[in-house]
């Protein structure tokens, strides 16, 4: 962390328009709250009748709306105020925040303090509106813990609130550009426990539900919170704006696209069209639509109007002013949002799904036969999303590269093609599929996941081909994606990942830590679970095999020994872990697979050996193919060597070679004299 304080820049800054953050916030927040609140109670009245619950007292059911909307909002405008201080703004030269980052990070410490409060606030609403008690018995110490241990959503906010304090905390201790980053990334981070709950995480249909929610909020958290800190930018009269504002409108259109599919495959999961018109959770939706599409216009009438007029004339007032109206747009789609949350989709109430659909998500046709696991897909939105956009931009990044005459090796792309469609297929096929429901189809995922994907995604460079696709900043200009690249690469996380024992130890101690500990009984019953293991997989399969065949710049060069043994190393612990499932008689996992009740997997023992088998005998492809490739990157090494040593000798007449001959004869020439 750096102690420097931030300068100013000497030049004269723009006049500043009339409005402060606190002046656009404080009535949007105000509007949105009540709109929940209101949408909230008209739109349930009956709820609690419905499901036989005590009605909460009114403080409680206007109350928790409008708190939530408190903590979403002030959570949007911290994520938005670190996305500006570390992507929309430059640092200083030093890597130490400028004045225009320094006061985003201000911005965002005071957003965390109040989403830390508030998300602490929602622990006992959430208890009282549960149990229909009244609120000041709910925070006595007994009932919160209750409330914690019993209710799901309130467990999300029980931790959300100490992450949200840990970011305020952060935004005052921290004042480097890399400091500033790590609290934006942790700040996305804090999102996750309340998306990962509610009526989208659970019923049928929920890892589509929850996977599209995932991207509608961080989509509105990037889109929302980049629009209010660059508002606020604007309105302090910050440098840079040319660079923020259309850094920021790229952004803008991807989280517009990312807000309307998600929106619509979520809706779909949970509302068929036909009650669109007639339910109150089909109008909320539609109201949601239309300020989307509101909004869309908004957007276009900023890259078309406000910020032409701003690099023509200097004047921000035009873009304060429409911003400031398209921001309390938005923080009342978040109070529709909020009320759309607390409304049970129609058909939902009294509807018991099987056990089967309750505990993945979806029903299964039958046993996982070669046929199945080939063609009955499910596309997983978060990997199989990932997998085909990491394709594209590869490609799109080779084909700049030959459109300007550079070459780029076709095994590489090749590897990395591979490398997406393994991923894809092992989240979106009928591998995928069945991964949650059978233990021996799911070990087969994780070796793709963990083995083979990182091999070809590490072999298909992509780090250097980002490098030479990207253009630089400039010696004097702000830095970009590629000096941010570059900046990962060479950060001390990379380092510590990197070193052999740390990446050795997580690679082989996933498969003891996850399988022999009990966490993988524990996360079988979440879907959030599963994403993060997949994650898990590929991030540590990834780390292992950068230094040990990557083409790309690593933190740490390790020898071509030190590979090879670091590999066999990894392998026989990898060959022992296989089997010992292979030798265990005890079920992994038994009391959720017993659960499901298939008719067809009854031999739970015979499917984890053969899980176990899977694991063992999968193990040696990755060996073979991590061996071809060090020989060829060996070979071409000492080509590369004797090539260098070619040119040497032809630029100064093999200066070497007559050295060396010199040295040969005048020790002969010494023996001669002693004998």
């Amino acid at each position: 962390m750096s102690a420097e304080a931030p300068t100013t820049s000497s030049a004269p800054a723009p006049p500043r328009p009339a409005l402060s953050i606190a002046g656009l916030l404080v009535p949007g927040v105000a509007l949105a709250a009540v709109l929940a609140a209101v949408l909230t109670a008209s739109a349930g009245s009956d709820l609690y009748t419905q499901l036989g619950l005590p009605e909460p007292e009114v403080l409680v059911r206007y109350g928790l709306p409008a708190v939530r909307v408190l903590a979403e909002g002030s959570a949007v405008v911290a994520i938005g105020s670190l996305l500006l201080a570390s992507f929309l703004v430059p640092p200083q030269r030093s890597g130490t925040l400028a004045a225009d980052g320094y006061a985003g990070l201000r911005t965002a410490g005071v957003a965390a303090v109040v989403w830390a409060v508030s998300s602490a606030l929602l622990v006992p609403l959430i208890g009282a509106d549960t149990a229909g008690r009244p609120f000041a018995e709910m925070l006595r110490p007994n009932a919160l813990l209750t409330t914690v241990d019993a209710v799901e959503q309130a467990t999300a906010w029980a931790i959300t609130a100490p992450i949200a304090l840990a970011i305020a905390i952060g935004t005052r201790l921290v004042l480097s550009w890399g400091w500033t980053t790590t609290l934006f990334v942790f700040s996305l981070v804090g999102l996750l426990p309340v998306v990962l709950t509610g009526h989208s995480a659970s019923g049928g249909a929920h890892d589509i539900a929850t996977n599209s929610l995932l991207y509608h909020l961080f989509g509105t958290a990037l889109w929302v919170g980049g629009l209010v800190a660059l508002v606020a930018h604007v309105a302090r009269g910050g440098s840079h704006l040319n660079l923020a504002a259309s850094r920021y409108s790229r952004l803008a259109v991807v989280c517009w696209v990312i807000l309307a599919l998600s929106g619509v495959i979520n809706a779909l999961a949970r509302l068929p069209v036909s009650d669109l018109f007639t339910t109150a959770y089909g109008q909320l939706v539609l109201l949601k639509t239309a300020a989307l599409i509101l909004l869309f216009f908004f957007g276009y009438a900023h890259r078309e109007h406000t910020l032409r007029v701003i690099r023509e004339t200097g004047d921000r007032s035009s873009f304060v002013r429409l911003g400031a109206v398209e921001v309390l747009v938005m923080l009342a789609t978040i109070g529709v949002a909020n009320a759309l949350g607390r409304t049970p989709p129609p058909g939902s109430l009294g509807v018991v799904p099987s056990r089967t659909e309750l505990l993945i998500g979806y029903e299964l046709d039958g046993p996982p036969t070669a046929g199945r696991l080939l063609f009955d897909w499910r596309f997983d939105l978060i990997y199989g999303t990932a997998s085909i956009v990491l394709a594209v931009l590869y490609l799109a990044g080779v084909r700049r590269l030959r459109r300007r005459g550079d070459a780029w090796p076709v095994g590489r792309t090749l590897a990395w093609v591979a490398g997406c469609a393994t991923i894809l297929l092992a989240t979106s096929s009928g591998i995928g599929r069945y991964a949650p429901a059978v233990f021996s189809v799911h070990m087969g995922g994780h070796m793709l996941l963990s083995m083979l994907a990182p091999i070809l995604l590490v072999l298909g460079a992509p780090v250097t081909l980002a490098l030479r696709a990207l253009p630089p900043a400039g010696r004097d200009a702000p830095p970009g994606p590629r000096e941010w690249l570059l900046a990962l690469v060479h950060s001390p996380v990379s380092r510590v990942l990197t070193h052999p024992l740390v990446a050795l130890a997580l690679f082989v101690g996933s498969f003891f830590g996850l399988y022999f500990s009990g966490l993988f009984d524990v996360a079988l019953y979440q879907h959030w679970a599963h994403l993060a293991m997949n994650a898990h997989f590929l991030l540590v399969g990834y780390v292992f095999f950068w230094p040990v065949i990557g083409i790309d710049p690593a933190p740490r060069k390790l020898p071509p020994l030190g590979r090879l043994g670091l590999l066999l190393a990894a392998m026989g612990f990898h060959a022992f872990f296989g089997v010992a499932l292979m030798m265990s008689q005890s079920v992994i996992g038994e009391a959720f697979y017993r659960g499901l009740g298939l008719p067809w997997a009854t031999n739970l023992l015979a499917d984890q050996h053969l899980g176990g088998g899977l694991s063992w005998a999968t193990g040696e492809i990755p060996v073979i193919l991590v061996v071809i490739a060090l020989a060829v990157q060996w070979s071409r090494t000492e080509e590369r060597a004797a090539r260098r040593i070619d040119r040497r000798a032809d630029a100064d007449g093999d200066a070497d070679l007559a050295a060396y001959n010199a040295m040969l004869a005048k020790l002969a020439e010494n023996d001669r004299g002693r004998g």
